[in-house]
């Protein structure tokens, strides 16, 4: 399943390293993508850094090879960081939606893959923002929308 809205996301990912991985509220994960730079906070401090892009997967999601599911949001929440601490540093080769409500999955160096896999009565939960452009991509009412902060 294929996007002309995603594609032009896709095309800007490949190449670009994982940055930063880390921990939101709950199973939500964070893949900070491209160079970091500091990341405004309300009061205009510095704060986290952030990538030229995010994907943000707020839950269900795993981490795989080729041929096995090496750790994901039903596994034991103590394997999580060394799982995650083996994203950064590896390189995007690819990223594509798959399934009939488009799911995301990024392949990495390696062959490691993170990807979206939604288990409940709602739509794919993930967000992909490209900083640069303060545009991103989500899926609502089953197709690929394009938002922006600039509404």
């Amino acid at each position: 399943m294929a996007s002309s809205i995603f594609e032009t996301y896709r095309c800007a990912l490949i190449g670009k390293s994982v940055s930063r991985v880390w921990r939101g509220y709950g199973s939500a994960l964070f893949l900070e993508l491209g160079e970091l730079a500091p990341g405004p906070l309300r009061d205009g401090k510095s704060g986290e850094p952030k990538g030229e892009f995010t994907l943000m997967i707020e839950w269900s999601w795993r981490i795989e090879t080729e041929t096995s599911i090496l750790c994901g949001t039903w596994s034991e929440q103590d394997e999580w960081p060394d799982f995650l601490k083996n994203l950064v540093g590896r390189t995007i080769v690819d990223a594509y939606l798959f399934a009939r409500l488009p799911e995301i999955s990024l392949a990495l160096t390696d062959n490691l893959y993170v990807s979206s896999f939604m288990t409940s009565t709602e739509q794919p939960a993930w967000v992909l923002f490209d900083r640069f452009r303060d545009k991103w991509i989500n899926v609502e009412n089953g197709k690929v929308i394009e938002e922006s902060g600039t509404k």
